[in-house]
């Protein structure tokens, strides 16, 4: 959204939350930014500035309100929805690229200089690389703060800081208090369970809980995820310093701004990454009310939206897995797809050094995977492409945040036994690629069809045109229909045979999953 001054304060006369995260106002009599929605009274047009981030404003000399807590907003789903440099630059700073590897090493992964990169964030969001990250490392040292009661010297480095006196000074700058202040006026002083860190995610309203439950639970890998007792979703995480557990707790209604989350990792400098990665495995960041706005309009999609408010199209913690498992689902059904998954994290993952509930392993490397294969029964064909995708991926195939989405496409449809449907799969949940569209897939055929139009692939995608740039919820909202379509399945596209890839040739039935069609 451009930063329109007039639009902008609008939003902040109205309080309106749907902002929050778009962008930051900073008012110049108080010194701080606070987020759109801010409860205080509203300053004078006058005294008033709009930065794309909150990076931009504190660079700009404010500080977060402490009332409104406007480094604890949704990320902007403008950065989501964009594939151009920028957006993939803030994606990869958002996941702590900049921290781990530097400025020199997003500069590499986007294959710019450093100094076009940093020219072009300035010009976009008002600040530079390390301003971004800086902020983040902040928000990073709050939460452990606020909701740990870890050491002050521990928290600096597993935020990301590199001293003791970089931590202070940016936590004086940023919230205007020490570190101490910060932990003794806490909001979130409940009660802890040792040795994990529970956080709220916030999100934009509407949220529908119950389709991601039904949809992560549907996929969930034995030994790798789980959908506990108490209806919460649990699995394990690869991430750059190490392994860790999550475990998420949906709201039960759709108007809860909040998801619970606790995380016990075997490195808390890993707090971020597995932060972000959480989100988009929910989709968090996502626009709710503008999704709903263009396809509630649509004749043909209007009701389903209407009966789904706030569906999210669910992504994933690892590219690489997500990759991994949708050759293992292609031809087989969704149970046994999880069925192989399970064998292939059983033979080659890695074992967690604290097994949490079914949850063993962590997802095997792609290199893992490629020695692991003869261990999973399937047909040669895909053992094949899960060689040749092991390789690819141990090489340079990097499926990230700021990964170059038609390169990506480009890339994968190169490797033997992977086509048009599950490099689009890919692009939906492991690029978070919020325009992609299957239109081979058996259940959006299905689903047109109960609609009343055609199905096939040429009529989809003629159909889908007019969807843009959302077509991706419009193809979650298809799925979920076939639910409604038939009650007595179990949920979501799970119900339903994996669709095929339409690029292979069908594969001999393989008879170990016999059981599982």
């Amino acid at each position: 959204m451009p930063l329109d001054f007039e639009r902008c304060y609008r939003a902040v006369q109205s309080r309106d939350p749907r902002f929050d995260g778009w962008f930051f106002t900073a008012v110049r009599s108080t010194g701080i930014y606070c987020r759109p929605s801010c409860p205080a009274v509203t300053p004078k047009a006058a005294n008033v500035s709009f930065h794309a981030t909150a990076a931009a404003a504190q660079a700009a000399g404010y500080r977060a309100c402490l009332r409104c807590r406007p480094d604890a907003t949704p990320g902007s789903p403008e950065w989501d929805a964009r594939a151009d440099l920028v957006g993939r630059a803030m994606r990869l700073i958002a996941d702590g690229v900049v921290d781990r590897e530097g400025v020199a090493g997003l500069a590499r992964r986007l294959h710019y200089s450093e100094r076009h990169v940093h020219r072009q964030l300035v010009a976009e969001v008002g600040a530079g690389p390390i301003a971004l990250a800086r902020a983040q490392r902040a928000n990073a040292a709050r939460l452990l703060i606020e909701t740990t009661d870890l050491p002050v010297s521990q928290v600096a480095f597993a935020a990301g800081f590199s001293s003791i006196r970089q931590f202070n000074d940016t936590i004086r700058a940023v919230f205007a208090r020490t570190p101490s202040e910060l932990r003794a006026h806490g909001r979130d002083r409940g009660e802890r369970t040792p040795g994990a860190l529970t956080v709220r995610l916030p999100h934009r309203r509407p949220l529908d809980p119950a389709g991601l439950l039904r949809f992560l639970g549907a996929r969930a890998v034995p030994g790798l995820e789980e959908v506990a007792a108490d209806g919460a979703y649990r699995r394990a995480l690869r991430l750059p310093q190490g392994t860790g557990v999550v475990t998420v707790r949906l709201p039960p209604g759709s108007q809860a701004a909040h998801v619970d989350v606790t995380f016990r990792l075997t490195d808390l400098r890993d707090l971020a990454a597995a932060v972000e990665r959480t989100r988009r495995l929910l989709d968090l960041d996502a626009d709710p009310v503008a999704v709903a706005e263009h396809l509630g309009a649509d004749a043909l999609l209007g009701p389903l939206v209407a009966a789904g408010p706030g569906r999210r199209v669910p992504g994933t913690v690892d590219g690489a897995e997500l990759a991994v498992r949708a050759v293992l689902g292609q031809q087989v059904s969704v149970a046994g797809a999880r069925t192989l998954a399970g064998r292939l994290v059983a033979a080659a993952g890695t074992p967690l050094a604290r097994p949490e509930g079914t949850l063993t392993h962590v997802f095997p490397s792609p290199a893992a995977v490629a020695d692991g294969v003869g261990a999973v029964g399937m047909p040669a064909t895909r053992r094949a492409a899960l060689v040749a995708l092991s390789a690819a991926l141990d090489d340079d195939l990097a499926l990230d945040p700021g990964a170059d989405r038609a390169d990506v496409e480009r890339r994968l449809l190169a490797v033997p036994g992977i086509g048009p449907w599950t490099a689009g799969y890919v692009a939906l949940r492991a690029l978070g690629d919020p325009d992609a569209f299957l239109p081979g897939d058996l259940g959006v055929r299905h689903a047109l069809t109960g609609l009343g139009v055609a199905g096939d692939p040429a009529a989809a995608a003629r159909t889908a045109e007019r969807w843009r740039p959302w077509r991706a919820y419009a193809l979650v909202h298809l799925w979920a229909s076939l639910d409604a379509a038939s009650p007595a399945r179990s949920s979501g596209p799970a119900a339903r045979p994996d669709p095929p890839d339409p690029s292979r040739p069908a594969d001999p039935p393989d008879p170990a999953l016999r059981k599982d069609r």
